[in-house]
């Protein structure tokens, strides 16, 4: 008899462990597929970041994951509160839909942008495509330019930045 409470007592453990991994997705806003890669050390620790040499681009998304049988990334924002995403955020996740395609040899139809209270699923169409790549190449030519302003009036942003201790033009 000890051994049938055992099995219900396992029985009973694995359930509970069952609902709280679903309930972790539905916090995270992942889709349901099958997790192929995540860099939030939640899940599990990411080995390397994707990277295209074609297009000279490396990143971790925080996730990726096989829905539907191709892979599709998850870019989560946990603070972000929005009614619609940030075009930055689009074009990250654009980004990361240019690795997948590059890594996996396979155009991802769409990706995940998740915010505090949302989930926006983004469409990779061949039009964001294009902007994400006119968009590197822009920024490729401003880094190697000596007199690019910047484009915003937000000291908070600089307060922030990576590069204000050698900019000149920093508001903060």
């Amino acid at each position: 008899m000890p051994w049938l409470f055992f099995a219900l007592l396992l029985a009973l453990a694995g359930v509970v462990l069952l609902l709280y991994a679903r309930r972790q997705r539905q916090i995270a806003g992942l889709p349901s597929g099958e997790i192929v890669y995540a860099d939030t050390g939640a899940w599990q620790r990411c080995e390397r970041p994707l990277f295209s040499q074609r297009h000279r681009l490396s990143g971790k998304p925080d996730y990726l994951v096989r829905e539907h049988g191709r892979i599709v990334p998850v870019e989560v924002k946990p603070n972000r509160q929005a009614a619609e995403p940030y075009e930055g955020d689009i074009l990250q996740l654009a980004a990361y839909c240019l690795l997948v395609e590059e890594e996996y040899g396979q155009r991802p139809r769409y990706g995940y942008l998740k915010y505090e209270q949302a989930v926006f699923r983004i469409n990779y169409t061949g039009n964001l495509r294009h902007h994400v790549l006119s968009r590197l190449e822009a920024m490729r030519r401003d880094f190697r330019a000596s007199d690019v302003a910047p484009n915003h009036n937000e000291a908070r942003r600089c307060l922030y930045c990576g590069h204000r201790y050698v900019c000149d033009r920093r508001l903060a």
